[in-house]
């Protein structure tokens, strides 16, 4: 994990959150169908998988070099999670109950799912919201399915690394029947990140020639990919061999075949970068405080656009109007990230105070 590739995935990472913001910008009842191109080429939902893998490859990059333990591993995880998610619900929730007095046209479409507060703190810190037959849509918080996916990656990781024999084996079966099919057909993304990581430690990297075609051809490929409608086609196949009409009952995981030709691609792509990525490079804080807000970004941003774009008024109906309205969410997601997600070492370090202080024995 030299800083040149550190940096670079901090880079990438910051730069799939951003699609995702502008993939939902994109949509007409914000931007009037200015950007709906944005929208038809799917990025948000590829810039999605770019996330799993990388996860994958992160996660378990911590798991060797620093948790090394299943409780660290935990609660590594969890806090990592729960940190941004928990502020993140609370203030989805105010927003959607406000806005959707205030401008209940607004929030009168499948976009608005108004669950009350104790199902979304169940479905939300649970991260059950996709799980077995649930498709669970929080509020106006489109972007928290991926959650309820990434901690199912982590706890069927977790199983598989800290238990053995048959125990590992009726975990990992009661996992996967409990977590459900559909979580499952997009995992393979996540595990690809995972190998890309041992591939990286273990020095199984493109030689200096093999890491240009390997950087540069997966982006080539995708563009072609999309130019030919690959996607599309891949998701029809899937349907037709599977005996559906379409992949619709698949939620999210409507389009896991393309995913996971997208998640070799970014995987190649990746190993080719770390081929070549060095430790002299400059450490570009800019771009590692962009990525540090990231998360909030991510998850923050869709009940904003949703609560801003009616309380503008006919100036959000403007070009002007569409760019305030980008530049804002961007710099309220930033903001909530400087209280929460910034903060993960000293909410961390204040939950190990706590827990300590309960476990600390008692003088009758």
């Amino acid at each position: 994990m030299t800083r040149g590739f550190s940096i670079y995935l901090d880079a990438l990472r910051f730069g799939a959150a951003f699609i995702v913001l502008l993939s939902h910008w994109a949509y007409p009842r914000f931007t009037d169908g200015v950007y709906l191109w944005i929208r038809e080429l799917n990025l948000g939902s590829d810039a999605v998988v770019v996330f799993f893998v990388l996860s994958g490859l992160v996660v378990a990059y911590a798991a060797d070099q620093r948790d090394k333990t299943a409780g660290r591993f935990a609660f590594a995880r969890i806090t990592r999670l729960l940190s941004v998610a928990f502020p993140a619900l609370m203030l989805c929730y105010g927003l959607d109950r406000i806005g959707a007095t205030l401008w209940p046209d607004a929030y009168a479409g499948w976009w608005y799912n108004p669950v009350g507060l104790g199902q979304t703190l169940w479905e939300g810190l649970s991260f059950t919201s996709q799980w077995g037959n649930d498709l669970i849509r929080i509020g106006t918080n489109g972007p928290y399915w991926s959650l309820s996916y990434e901690a199912a990656f982590y706890v069927l990781f977790g199983i598989a690394l800290w238990t053995k024999g048959a125990t590992r084996v009726v975990a990992l079966t009661a996992g996967a029947l409990l977590i459900g099919p559909r979580i499952l057909i997009l995992m393979p993304a996540w595990l690809m990140g995972v190998a890309a990581w041992h591939m990286i430690k273990s020095g199984t990297l493109p030689t200096r020639k093999q890491s240009t075609a390997a950087i540069c051809l997966p982006p080539i490929a995708y563009g072609i990919a999309l130019t030919l409608q690959v996607p599309d086609q891949l998701t029809a196949l899937s349907a037709q061999v599977l005996g559906l009409e379409h992949t619709g009952s698949f939620g999210f995981s409507d389009e896991f075949l393309w995913n996971a030709v997208l998640g070799v691609l970014i995987t190649v792509h990746l190993l080719g970068v770390s081929a070549v990525a060095r430790d002299d490079v400059r450490n570009l804080p800019f771009i590692r405080w962009l990525a540090g807000g990231s998360f909030s970004l991510y998850l923050v941003h869709y009940p904003l656009l949703q609560f801003l774009s009616p309380a503008m008024g006919d100036f959000g109906r403007t070009a002007l109007g569409y760019m305030v309205l980008l530049l804002t969410t961007f710099i309220a997601c930033y903001l909530f990230a400087e209280v929460f997600e910034r903060t993960l070492k000293m909410q961390r370090a204040g939950l190990k105070m706590a827990v300590a202080w309960v476990r600390q024995p008692r003088v009758a």
